[in-house]
């Protein structure tokens, strides 16, 4: 739907390449500038920004990671490694905690979701959505069995919640219309299914009448209507 993004720091643009016996120490840089641009400029930020940010030339990036997908994969990597951790720590608690970060995530760095996008066009193998659909898999069922989401909540629907998170914050015109709609998204998955009221609505079965209306089976009279059988006279 990396780990934990900071807020967009100051270029460190002056850093200096040292050549190959630094390609450790240059690497982690490309990783730390592609982090900070993907959080603050999106994940088609120019990779030339990024050499630029890292201090180090285009073909030092291009030499550690020759393509967007491997930069992104390596920087987001971490994501997988926070979620994975938390997926394994027992409890009923533990999908709210994975649903919690995996919507934090979204909203901090929406450029792990269109990486995943990404990924999943031009790598048909790609397994990031099959990894984070085995963590929830892992940590649904225990939070159904415990009541901590409605009974009726599936994979399928979590991971479409995640997707319309994402379209939320990639669509908001306001940035202040994003932190509402997504604490409505993580109450959703919370919220027993059908809601607050109890199941078939707050009137019992049939309305707020008893069956057959108000009144008596049969109308206001009695059977028959209101003269006795036979008319207004006596019979014969």
């Amino acid at each position: 739907m990396s780990g934990c993004y900071g807020a967009s720091m100051p270029s460190s643009g002056g850093r200096v390449n040292r050549g190959p016996a630094a390609a450790s120490g240059n690497r982690q840089a490309i990783l730390d500038a592609a982090r900070r641009l993907f959080t603050a400029r999106g994940y088609h930020v120019p990779l030339s920004a990024v050499a630029k940010e890292a201090g180090v030339g285009q073909g030092v990036l291009y030499r550690h990671f020759p393509t967007r997908l491997d930069l992104a994969f390596a920087v987001f990597e971490e994501n997988f490694a926070q979620l994975e951790a938390i997926a394994a720590e027992p409890g009923a608690d533990a999908f709210g905690r994975l649903w919690d970060r995996m919507v934090r995530l979204t909203v901090e760095s929406a450029a792990f979701v269109e990486m995943a996008v990404d990924a999943r066009r031009s790598m048909p193998d790609y397994g990031g959505v099959e990894r984070l659909r085995a963590l929830i898999e892992d940590t649904l069922p225990s939070a159904r069995a415990a009541g901590r989401v409605g009974a009726g909540i599936t994979v399928d629907d979590v991971l479409l919640a995640h997707r319309m998170i994402y379209g939320v914050i990639a669509t908001a015109v306001d940035p202040a219309d994003i932190e509402p709609a997504v604490r409505r998204a993580l109450e959703l998955l919370r919220r027993p299914a059908g809601g607050d009221r109890p199941a078939g609505g707050d009137r019992p079965a049939g309305g707020d009448r008893p069956a057959g209306g108000d009144r008596p089976a049969g109308g206001d009279r009695p059977a028959g209507g209101d003269r006795p059988a036979g008319g207004d006279g006596a019979a014969g």
